[in-house]
């Protein structure tokens, strides 16, 4: 097919082309830049100068523990770098099994499925529970990837306010109770940094006769004492039906997963499309994953780094005039309202080897544009003041603070 300067997809083209165009002719484009090293999650090489990293999802400093870069390896000398084909047919190997058992036991679950990325687990888990005669009901911050789940589905899906519990009633109470229900909520939102009431939606879940379904993508390893995630965090067991994560953030490889009952991972591992008709995870991310998990549980110090690292940076900001929204966690936003503002703070931190990035609007409200910074295990105290020094020059630069 022949485009033609009207045709509506190279419009739509032409304009990310030129909103990218246009910041890099002013010097403000700063993704997608490619990492020459990767030191842990604290450091990293960028054009041949070492900066300081806080945009890492590592937030557990494991990206290269020597233990899991071995087990890699091993499985890579075992297994080579692939398998056979799909888990239902020929790719399984009882490295995914020992994976599966690991995460099971280490959310307190029967048993666990493994996918080949988060996106994928919640976009194909969500649409296997619910369809058209049920109903899906997420709060308004939920990841996108909830929420493409919950359009494909083809369920009724309904939205509450964020963290708005009595909304959730309402919410709850006028859905139809003759199909499935699923309540669907992140446990740490991305972009804002604060935490779900788990107790208080887990209450109105059982109230309304609900099944729950909790996103753990920035929780694991950063909430709980031992880094169990969001229940240990309150003191809960088994408060969540679908217990969802991934295992590329605090576990450094990729995919995603699901802890439940048995048979409701039985269910998924025949019914969930995703999970059909996708290549198993490659042997050396199996086996990393699962020697991740088995490090937080043997270093719990690093938990307890991290929380100390957030409070830290996060105080630190605090008094220095920035406004972090609703944050209680690693991930720390720094509101700096429009667009072109989050633009001109990042490049300020960058020539100063803070490495941080914008996240602006659409993927934001017009208005809320913010750094994301995040904070990890990693980062030592002198360095987090380093970084803060930046944040405060940066800041008068632009005139947030």
């Amino acid at each position: 097919m022949d485009w033609s300067e009207e045709d509506k997809l190279v419009q739509h083209a032409d304009y990310w082309l030129q909103r990218a165009g246009g910041l890099k002719d002013e010097d403000l484009y700063f993704y997608n830049q490619p990492l020459e090293e990767l030191h842990g999650g604290a450091r990293v090489a960028v054009r041949g100068r070492e900066m300081l990293m806080f945009a890492s999802y590592s937030y557990l400093g494991l990206l290269g523990h020597p233990r899991i870069n071995a087990a890699a390896t091993a499985a890579v000398d075992k297994y080579g770098t692939g398998t056979h084909g799909v888990r239902l047919l020929a790719g399984t190997l009882r490295l995914h099994e020992e994976l599966e058992e690991t995460i099971a036991n280490f959310k307190h679950a029967e048993a666990a499925i493994t996918f080949s990325s988060g996106y994928v687990t919640n976009l194909s888990v969500v649409s296997t529970l619910v369809g058209r005669h049920d109903t899906v009901i997420c709060d308004k911050l939920n990841h996108a990837s909830i929420v493409d789940g919950c359009l494909l589905s083809g369920a009724k899906f309904l939205r509450f306010k964020h963290n708005d519990l009595p909304d959730l009633d309402r919410t709850l109470a006028k859905s139809d109770p003759k199909g499935v229900r699923l309540v669907v909520v992140d446990a740490v939102f991305s972009m804002d940094g604060d935490v779900i009431n788990l107790p208080g939606v887990a209450a109105l879940c059982k109230k309304h006769h609900a099944w729950l379904m909790v996103d753990e993508a920035h929780s694991l390893g950063m909430l709980g004492k031992t880094g169990r995630g969001i229940e240990e965090h309150f003191g809960m067991d088994n408060a969540i039906d679908i217990k969802m994560g991934t295992l590329s953030k605090t576990i450094p490889s990729v995919g995603g997963y699901v802890a439940g009952r048995k048979e409701l991972i039985h269910m998924l591992k025949h019914a969930s499309r995703a999970f059909i008709f996708s290549a198993a995870l490659p042997p050396a991310q199996a086996a990393a994953a699962k020697a991740a998990f088995e490090v937080i549980l043997d270093e719990p110090e690093r938990v307890a780094a991290l929380s100390r690292n957030a409070a830290q940076f996060m105080n630190g900001l605090k008094q220095l005039g920035f406004d972090t929204m609703r944050t209680s966690t690693a991930i720390v936003p720094v509101l700096c309202g429009v667009d072109m503002r989050a633009y001109e703070m990042t490049q300020h931190c960058q020539h100063r080897d803070i490495f941080v990035l914008p996240v602006v609007s659409p993927a934001v409200p017009d208005g809320q544009a913010r750094l994301r910074a995040t904070v990890t295990a990693g980062h030592s105290p002198q360095e987090i003041e380093q970084a803060l020094d930046v944040f405060e020059f940066a800041g008068k630069q632009v005139g947030i603070i």
